[in-house]
């Protein structure tokens, strides 16, 4: 069984603040986590190869071609402001 203070040393590690309150929710989810890696190591997986996903899937993405790219002048003409060769954006820092 998972206790608070295995929970706050998760918590720490992951950079997350919780309330006292939330401690016994959290190790209560925390151990239903591992009794299920727990049944599934004691599986009999002789020969099973890993894998990184359920489904057998290949890369649904196009192949990368090759096209002629925009000159600078064509692609600054799109902008509303441009100067010195470059979009001119608001100043974001010191407002």
């Amino acid at each position: 069984m998972v206790d608070h203070e295995d929970v706050r040393y998760v918590a720490r590690l992951a950079r997350l603040r919780l309330e006292p309150h939330e401690l016994d929710r959290y190790a209560e989810q925390l151990s239903s986590i591992l009794k299920h890696i727990n049944k599934i190591s004691e599986l009999d997986l002789e020969g099973t190869e890993p894998m990184s996903h359920v489904l057998d899937l290949t890369n649904v993405l196009r192949e990368d071609e090759v096209h002629d790219s925009l000159d600078s002048e064509e692609a600054l003409a799109n902008g509303p402001d441009v100067e010195d060769g470059a979009f001119r954006v608001p100043p974001i820092i010191g407002e």
